[in-house]
This record gives structure tokens, sequence and C-alpha cells, in this order.
């Protein structure tokens, strides 16, 4: 029997959201049902709900930074119990065959993963996001929050924490590596408290330094200001990894110039338009250029021990259910510091 649940719905592209209600399905031998204490806001979440990014389905329930408390188990369940804290990120199947699910890369899944939200389900079935009370998932893409964080800073993490977390450990964060993250906004906040708690030093590269001192409180050992162009000469062959966590067009080639040998620029954030360089600038230091998108069930569970162990948590505006439209046109504008999350406590219609 499938379960109805208060859910803040947006009906079509750029719509106001509403209160509402979802199915979720019946709970399964191998699934458990998390009642959601807290789901972050994404940028994501706004360029979906308004379709900015393709055609989507609605209406929609965005979110996929959840966390909450386990309230029942499928008969089969193993890795989890009822009263755990739980939470679910940004997919919640994968086809658990190919080369990349068998490497615990289930966001590289060949098939294609099953998004939390805006996505359809194996059998057809669309899916809803964190912005609800209750979510049914598969045992196996839920994960454990440690005790170490409150489930309001933990949210963001199962996005904004592990989309960081993943580059900085591939690449090799750590003593001895001089790290730059591009923006201080929901990721790059992040990126610097992981960084520095992986012993690397950190650089910031904002446009201005209107947030330095928040920069240099979780972490970074330098913050720097892109708007003045002698940063660039200032910086020339300086970081072993650069990683851009703005969703904004850069000049690639300056970034690539402030790359040691060998160094390599990340993309994590999402420019809309198409970013350009000149080859010249890889082949000058034998420097790299790639991307990185979030990271597997495996690695976000290694990423949520490590902020508990180093007590790391995302920098909050807590909302209501009633603040979500206006939270949405402050991420467009940059005004918030650093993740909105919405107690789901108010969602339900008084």
């Amino acid at each position: 029997m499938s379960l109805t649940v208060p859910a803040l719905l947006t009906p079509s592209a750029g719509a106001p959201f509403e209160r509402g209600t979802v199915e979720r399905r019946e709970l399964g031998e191998h699934d458990v049902l998390i009642d959601i204490a807290y789901a972050g806001i994404c940028h994501s979440d706004i360029h979906q709900a308004r379709e900015e990014w393709g055609k989507a389905i609605f209406p929609m329930v965005p979110g996929h930074e959840i966390a909450g408390v386990i309230s029942a188990v499928g008969s089969a369940v193993t890795k989890h119990a009822v009263g755990d804290r739980a939470g679910v990120g940004c997919f919640v199947d994968s086809c658990r065959e190919c080369e990349m699910c068998l490497a615990g890369e289930e966001q590289f899944c060949l098939r294609g993963n099953v998004g939390t939200y805006n996505s359809k389900a194996y059998d057809g079935s669309p899916t809803y996001g964190g912005y609800s009370t209750q979510i049914v998932v598969d045992e196996s893409y839920a994960l454990r929050i440690p005790e170490g964080i409150s489930l309001d800073v933990a949210a963001p993490l199962l996005c904004a924490g592990i989309t960081l977390y993943s580059p900085l450990k591939h690449w090799g964060a750590g003593p001895g590596t001089k790290v730059a993250i591009v923006g201080m906004g929901g990721l790059g906040h992040m990126g610097v408290q992981l960084a520095h708690a992986l012993g690397a030093e950190v650089t910031v590269l904002s446009q201005s330094l209107s947030k330095q001192a928040d920069g240099l409180s979780l972490g970074a050992d330098h913050y720097y200001a892109t708007s003045d162009r002698q940063t660039f000469r200032d910086l020339r062959r300086s970081f072993d990894l650069i990683i851009s966590t703005v969703g904004a067009d850069i000049d690639v080639d300056a970034y690539l110039s402030l790359l040691r040998f060998e160094g390599s620029l990340v993309f994590v954030g999402l420019p809309e338009n198409k970013q350009s360089f000149r080859v010249f600038s890889l082949t000058a230091a034998r420097r790299n250029l790639s991307g990185s998108n979030i990271g597997g069930i495996r690695e976000t569970q290694e990423m949520l021990d490590f902020c508990a162990e180093h007590g790391i948590g995302s920098v909050i505006e807590t909302i209501t259910a009633d603040d979500v439209d206006k939270a949405y046109d402050r991420v467009v504008n940059s005004d918030v510091r650093y993740r909105f999350v919405i107690d789901t406590a108010t969602i339900p219609a008084t």
C-alpha cells in the first residue's frame, strides 16, 4: 500500500510552490522509510524547477539534500535500522551491474542513475525529492549520518559536500599541496573546509573580498579578488589543483596559468555557456582540464564520516516552507551564506 506524503510542489516551470501531496511506493523488503527533517536547496533545484536544463517532469518536488531519521524498514533490510539517522543524495538507484556501479561510481552509471527527483525510476514512475516529509528509498542508496553532525547542517553535505570532497580526494589534495577554490558560495565554502581538513594549503579566488573574513574563518590560508588582474600575475604557476565552483563563465586560460606543472583545473560548477581555452595553456606545463560530478555511495559515506570526524558542516540559513520562493530568488542573486535548508516540519498544511 502506497503512502501519501505532504510535499511542496511546483506545478509548472517557474510557478510558485504550493502545498500538496505525493505518493511514495509501498515499502519493499529492501526499502527504508525516512522521516525527513531537513532538505537543502541546491542551485540545481532552481534550474530544474524553472526548466532551465531542458524538459522537466511536473508537478515537481525538488530536493536531493535530504536528512532525517529512519522510521520503518523492509523485512530484508540489513544496512539500517529504525531510529538511524539517514540521508539521501542526488540519486536513489542505479543499474548495479555496469562497470561504474561495480566500481562504486554509481553517479556515472552507464544505464543512467535514477535521480532523486525530476527523473523516472526503472519502472517508469516519476521520482519526487526532499521538499516533503517522508521518502522511501532502497537501503543501498540511503547514507548513514554520523552522530557528530546535526541533521540541519548535514543535509547540504549530500550534494554540496560530496561535490567538493570527490575531486579533492581524486586529485590528491593533502599536506604539501596547494589548492585554490574558485567561488565562495554554497559549493565553495564546503571546498574550503574540506581542503583545509585534508591538510592542503587553501586559497580562495573570489570576485571580490566581501566574504574574505568568512573564508579565512572556515580554513582558507589566503584570499584573493579575481576582479583585480594583479591577482593572476601574482599567483602565476602557484597551484596543484584549482576547483571552479561557480556557475558563471570564467577566463579558462587565466585560471590555467595559475597551475603548476601537471596541475589540474576541475569544474564542478556548471556555467550555462560553452567555455573556451587555448590548447597552449595546457601544453605549456602539461596541465589538465577536467570536471567532476558528485560521488558514489561509498565515497559519500566516507565524506560524511570525514565531516563528523573534523567537525565540518554546511553554513546554513534555516527557512520554512513559506520562504522557498523567496529563497530561490535570493540564491540566484547570490544572497545566501551559504545554503538554505528547509525545515520540513513546516510543510504540512496547518
